[in-house]
């Protein structure tokens, strides 16, 4: 179920405006600042003012860390930094080799191959650092789970210093110090760094300096590699982020911004001033396409080049990687898509998995994020490979994936990450178990119900450059801080106009005799299923869009819905058809609500031949025929029925009549069977 439930945040106005005047802060800024649950002085001046970055030395293990790490650079020893492959750790590596190297050591760098050794350490490579030399191995953005791997590195003489921010579990790695935030035995205020946040407060505490001495040269990719991470924009990150994000614009007005990065920057179009927006869109994605679809190792190389040819050479490499990985991506994301929508088994499971033979493991996690948000519910992709398979998952606010795996643990090979984005490895065989495995813990926690959460609601009269301007003193925006989203509502749309080669469409609403024209990207003009005099509620964000020199400001549709239809009664009804569709037990009373009789399905089917099918959705459909909110579920259900009694197609969201017409006895339907029984 992927219709989400709009929430506006509510807001003490008067506490808002005593904010605003005490805090020296725009009104309409902190109007959202208390709409975010920020009510009082201290915490809007902590939240945009504060500077403090902590005390590197608060986290586990630091000192055990600096002081084996300065005895091998003191020593000559050789030092591998291990990272991954992703933009965190790609990031993560280029600092800590960087800090190394100019301070003397004799330092390397390891990246695992992600199709050929999978996410973090392995005994092959440790067997194969041990004949390179190396002596002690620094992890970065992994380690914390590497309770064998780091014994094998004891076995052949090479110690280990783990910094890592993954969740720690009950048996900690036996290194020289492991150094993770989440350790149980941290008790520090904040936590949330990223791989690379971990990796800045080595480098920090190494250097026993002002970590701002140290934002200057490492700022630029500590900033981009926190943003493509997704950690909690709050607290210290925010700090790290904005002071990152000041030095990379400031170095790349002034041409003193590491070549490589500029090249990245430049390749990607975003040589403007760069945000945390700009960077998780256009950068991360870069930056992660160099592990995805090849070796993350060209990345490394980019961010540590001083060679002007090379950093161009190695950005347009890795843009054509990204170019290849959202080719490969869209392929499998139509695969799965295509096998949840014929496996009703799946498609109606709390926790949807689906799994495909060597469907590339770099794009499974960007092709699970794209399910989760279609299907509204947790979403894990698997690749089989053999008989082993490796998977990632993404899951929604409210249901833990991390604990979700840890539940199926028996049955995994390996397994790690986060609340909302994890990886595993399954044997072939064992899909199908750990399907029902994690669906039988789904079903022991609370429904989770999809949520579009708006900061507030939004006079269509007061959208302007001021309105925008406003906004600024909230960046960087991110997790936990996102990019304010506000609600237009009961709009009438009077415009629809395809741009972009009828890639895109600009709309143009009214209210109250205010015209605002609005832009709502990746659509075509005969996929939207809206028409002219709807009135609808619109979920904009707003940007500034410079075109010839005018400077205006852009909004951009990021949801729409009818604004007679009550969300309250659509998710009821649409939680009605997926616990039946899932096979729950449901009262007489429950099926006789869902059961359409041949009135009803006689009404459906009329309108559906007199408008040669329908694709705005059931919800629109529902809509269309005069029906209440509550009969969603049922006009879904006549809907089923009639594919399977091959009245009518369906296919890529579209309702079709076949060619030939044949009349059908409604009491044959297997569904309609299941609601009398």
């Amino acid at each position: 179920m992927n219709r989400k439930k709009w929430i506006v945040n509510e807001c003490n106005k008067d506490i808002a405006a005593e904010i605003a005047e005490n805090c020296g802060v725009d009104p309409f800024a902190a109007y959202l600042l208390v709409a975010r649950g920020l009510t009082d002085e201290f915490l809007v001046e902590s939240f945009l003012y504060d500077t403090d970055i902590s005390d590197p030395f608060l986290l586990p293990d630091m000192e055990k860390a600096c002081e084996r790490i300065k005895s091998a650079i003191d020593g000559g020893e050789k030092i591998t930094v291990f990272g991954d492959y992703d933009a965190d750790g790609v990031t993560s590596t280029a600092l800590l080799y960087s800090y190394l190297f100019k301070n003397g050591a004799n330092v390397d760098y390891y990246i695992p191959d992600r199709a050929g050794e999978g996410y973090g350490m392995s005994e092959m490579a440790i067997e194969s650092l041990k004949e390179r030399g190396t002596s002690l191995i620094i992890t970065v953005d992994n380690g914390i789970s590497a309770i064998k791997e780091v014994e094998k590195a004891k076995s052949l003489s090479i110690d280990v210093v783990v910094t890592d921010h993954h969740q720690a579990g009950d048996v900690l790695p036996d290194a020289i110090a492991v150094v993770d935030p989440h350790r149980k035995d941290c008790d520090i205020e904040f936590r949330e760094w990223a791989g690379v946040g971990v990796a800045f407060k080595l480098v920090s505490a190494l250097a026993n300096c002002d970590a701002y001495d140290l934002l200057d040269e490492y700022g630029d990719i500590l900033a981009i590699g926190t943003i493509a991470d997704i950690v909690s924009l709050k607290g210290e990150n925010r700090i790290l982020v904005r002071s990152g994000l000041s030095v990379l614009n400031e170095s790349y007005q002034n041409g003193t911004l590491r070549k490589g990065l500029k090249a990245l920057i430049d390749e990607s179009g975003a040589n403007k001033n760069m945000t945390s927006m700009s960077a998780a869109f256009r950068i991360a994605p870069r930056i992660n396409a160099a592990g995805r679809m090849g070796s993350a190792n060209r990345a490394i190389k980019l961010l540590l080049t001083d060679d002007t040819e090379e950093a161009t050479l190695l950005a347009s490499e890795i843009g054509s990687a990204n170019s290849e990985r959202q080719s490969t991506e869209s392929g499998i994301t139509e695969s799965a898509e295509k096998y949840i929508e014929s496996h009703p088994e799946i498609k109606f499971a709390r926790v949807i998995v689906v799994d495909g033979e060597n469907w590339h493991q770099g794009v499974i996690g960007i092709v699970a994020s794209r399910l989760c948000e279609k299907y509204g519910k947790p979403c894990i992709v698997i690749s089989e490979s053999g008989d082993i398979a490796k998977g990632s998952g993404r899951s929604v606010d409210g249901f833990s994936l991390y604990d979700a795996l840890s539940y199926c643990k028996d049955i995994l090979t390996q397994y790690g990450g986060h609340k909302l984005a994890a990886g595993l490895t399954v044997e072939t065989k064992n899909i199908d178990k750990f399907r029902l495995l994690i669906n039988e813990y789904a079903e022991k926690t609370e429904a989770i119900l999809p949520v579009l959460r708006l900061d507030c609601k939004l006079n269509p009269a007061s959208v302007s450059l001021d309105l925008l301007s406003s906004l600024s003193i909230l960046e960087p925006f991110g997790a936990e801080n996102p990019q304010p989203l506000f609600g237009l509502f009961n709009m009438k749309i009077t415009g629809i106009q395809p741009v972009g080669s009828n890639k895109h469409i600009r709309l143009t609403v009214n209210k109250n005799g205010v015209n605002l024209p609005v832009m709502l990207f990746s659509v075509a003009a005969e996929d939207f299923p809206f028409t002219t005099s709807d009135i609808v509620d619109l979920a904009v964000r707003l940007t500034q869009n410079e075109y010839m020199g005018e400077v205006k400001v852009s909004i951009q549709v990021k949801d729409i819905k009818l604004s007679a239809m009550n969300d309250d009664e659509v998710q009821k009804s649409l939680m009605l058809y997926e616990s039946f569709r899932r096979g729950d037990a449901l009262s007489a009373e429950q099926k006789k609500k869902l059961l359409p009789d041949r009135d009803f399905c006689g009404n459906v089917y009329k309108y559906l031949r007199a408008n040669n099918g329908f694709g705005a959705g059931e919800e629109i459909l529902c809509y269309r025929l005069g029906l209440k909110e509550n009969k969603i579920a049922t006009l879904k259900i006549a809907l089923d029925m009639f594919i399977e009694l091959e009245v009518i197609n369906y296919v890529n969201g579209k309702y079709f009549l076949p060619g030939e017409q044949k009349k059908v006895v409604l009491e044959e339907s297997v569904l309609y069977q299941s609601l009398l029984n």
